[in-house]
């Protein structure tokens, strides 16, 4: 049996209060568990003591059984110093979508054409005077 260390959500709506609980893998997130571990209420101050409340025995029991927890309680576990720190790359997500690739492709091509006709009309100018100053010294004697 898969098991798992997972929240599972109570409370109204707009309202969450989670369990923290040891789970079948299989069983829905609000479904059957066989042990609640602990609460978390995120409507609290991040320094409230009642944030989050776990039972750290029976929490290291079931991982020495072989429960895994999901990332938010590993990284509350992590919080409490009973899980070492793992590295975390989540690349995906920081990743623009597509729409927005789109909008900074155009936005850059954009500012070049604005860059080139800004260089290019200095540069014309020049050479028309390079030109005209040409013209003018063989019409007059």
């Amino acid at each position: 049996m898969a098991m798992k260390i997972r929240l599972a959500r109570g409370g109204s709506k707009k309202r969450p209060h989670y369990a923290i609980v040891a789970s079948d893998s299989r069983m829905p997130r609000d479904g059957r568990f066989l042990e609640k571990l602990g609460t978390y209420n995120p409507l609290l101050p991040k320094d409230s003591e009642e944030r989050i409340k776990m039972d750290i025995e029976r929490v290291q029991y079931w991982l020495g059984q072989g429960a895994q927890p999901t990332d938010r309680v590993a990284r509350f576990l992590e919080a409490a110093g009973v899980k070492d720190k793992t590295e975390r790359a989540n690349l995906k997500k920081g990743e623009p979508g597509k729409a927005a690739k789109d909008r900074a492709e155009k936005r850059a091509a954009r500012e070049a054409a604005a860059a080139e006709a800004a260089n290019a009309p200095a540069a014309t100018d020049e050479t028309a005077l390079d030109a005209s100053e040409s013209t003018s010294g063989t019409e007059s004697p």
